[in-house]
């Protein structure tokens, strides 16, 4: 169990100039709020806001938000209230408390009006303060960690809603260890049986899989250094969620799952990546297709490394990452590697690219009422699997897995989707449900006269294009129901001898 002077302790050892009377103030006044209450397991309730508040140093944050990790569920669950907060911490604090202070008080008319609602007010804080998501992923990691104590119906709908949308999320960020963790409870609550037959198949064949594992890293760490390349390689086993998803979605046994153990090779430089890259593909025969550059294409979170599959010594195939030493701290820790403290403060402007990306996208769902809308959007967004394509002139648009030239239409311009009556790819005609593959060169035909068809929901990938779509059928919709309402009744008002343009200009139309 994390203690308050574990916290101070982590908090300086990144940030010596940090303000420690704040979160001395902050522990004390949560302290004395939630006095007397338990979680569900019988723990002390402030267990919660001290492990929310120490995850949040672990991603390195400033004093404001770890202090809000220890009153961010202050107002919610006691008689706090924000003028209180405000009185004792400030302005900056109260409003991420605020960002962060759940609306389950609220009613709503459904579950997933509620869960929609629940995301769209935690998004809408965010577009003002990327914050107050770092603390809701704090929150919702502790309360996966203890979710054993919920009833199972309830642990089912949490674990379902953290797969979905948090998960994601902290993908998005960089985050690996969160998405990675985040996953595997969600896994766990969600198909305990499966998760823990995975979980003897993996301890049944550790023994077996290690001594592979120790000659694969040593054969590679002696070839590099033949080549005067100096790395760090290891092999890392992979998360139970994803050992699950590879099993389900190509219908494989454990034992046909290649990459159970997958390699990374750490080196010192750009240039020794790609040299390594060459090096493990004259060592073993790399698997066609599945080399994947994200050193010139960083994926939208920053991340970094190559990635190859090669059949290994004893005929198996094996997944190699390579990077250096800086893109391994972005693909493990992700924004939080760019931070710096100036005089105890957090400068994050080496990340606002990550920032500005996401705002982007939780901007464009704001519009959308519709709870399902709402969400599917944001499920498809967030999904982590992305395709990395180019325009003519060489403009890199990224766009999730299974996405069609449709989508690239709209990514470019409303009025490009729009207008869009055909597609060439790499140079040759394709139709307009094609999907896209890494690397393809698009251009779109267009025709001023072209409208988009409702059809095209069936292909489009991206929520924008959805979006795009949906809202020219309604305009289109309404624009056809009012034709056929004014022809109705011109017809009626025939009957009585009376012309619609005429008394509309008298502007007697009201009284007829």
């Amino acid at each position: 169990m994390l203690r308050f002077n574990d916290l101070v302790e982590r908090v300086q050892d990144y940030n010596p100039k940090a303000d420690v009377l704040t979160l001395q103030k902050a522990y004390i006044f949560s302290a004395q709020v939630h006095a007397g209450q338990t979680r569900k397991s019988g723990d002390p309730y402030l267990i919660h806001p001290l492990e929310v508040a120490g995850l949040l140093a672990q991603m390195r944050l400033d004093v404001p938000t770890i202090a809000t990790g220890l009153l961010h569920d202050t107002v919610e669950d006691t008689l706090a209230t924000m003028d209180q907060i405000e009185g004792l911490f400030g302005p900056e604090i109260t409003s991420l408390v605020d960002g962060v202070t759940k609306i389950a008080k609220v009613q709503f008319q459904s579950k997933e009006e509620r869960q929609a609602e629940n995301f769209r007010k935690m998004l809408l804080a965010t577009t003002k303060d990327i914050r107050v998501l770092l603390i809701k992923l704090a929150d919702r990691l502790h309360n996966m960690r203890t979710i054993g104590s919920l009833p199972s119906p309830k642990q089912e709908r949490i674990a379902e809603e953290t797969r979905a949308i948090y998960a994601p999320l902290a993908n998005r960020l960089g985050l690996q260890w969160i998405k990675t963790e985040l996953e595997d409870l969600a896994f766990r609550a969600m198909k305990p049986e499966a998760c823990k037959e995975i979980e003897q198949l993996v301890t049944a064949k550790q023994k077996e899989r290690q001594k592979t594992v120790d000659e694969v890293c040593e054969t590679v760490r002696s070839r590099l250094s033949q080549q005067n390349i100096l790395a760090t390689v290891y092999g890392r086993p992979k998360h139970y969620a994803s050992i699950y998803k590879k099993m389900t979605e190509k219908s494989l046994p454990f034992e046909e799952i290649y990459d159970v153990i997958a390699f990374r090779i750490v080196v010192g430089s750009v240039r020794e990546c790609y040299e390594t890259l060459g090096i493990v593909h004259s060592m073993w025969k790399p698997v066609p297709g599945k080399v994947k550059d994200y050193i010139a294409l960083p994926k939208p979170n920053m991340y970094q490394s190559l990635h190859t599959s090669v059949i290994g010594p004893y005929g198996q195939p094996m997944e190699f990452q390579i990077r250096t030493h800086d893109m391994h701290q972005v693909a493990e820790y992700g924004i939080a590697t760019h931070w710096k403290y100036k005089e105890g403060k957090l400068d994050t402007s080496a990340s606002d690219t990550v920032f500005s990306a996401l705002r982007q996208t939780l901007a464009e769902h704001q519009q959308l009422k519709d709870p399902s809308e709402f969400l599917e959007a944001l499920q498809v967004d967030l999904f982590p699997e992305e395709v990395y394509v180019f325009t003519p002139r060489g403009d890199v648009k990224v766009l999730p897995k299974g996405a069609t030239p449709i989508d690239f239409a709209y990514a470019v311009h409303t009025d490009v989707g729009h207008t869009c009556i055909g597609a060439k790819v790499n140079g040759k005609i394709v139709p307009l449900s094609y999907e896209l593959q890494n690397g393809d060169i698009i251009g779109i035909i267009t025709r001023p006269d072209q409208s988009p068809s409702r059809d095209w929901l069936k292909w489009v990938k991206t929520a924008r294009a959805r979006q795009k779509i949906r809202e020219h059928s309604r305009a289109a919709e309404r624009d056809r129901s009012l034709a056929l309402g004014r022809e109705i009744l011109e017809k009626d008002l025939r009957r009585f001898g009376i012309e619609l343009e005429r008394v509309a200009k008298k502007g007697d139309l009201d009284r007829v």
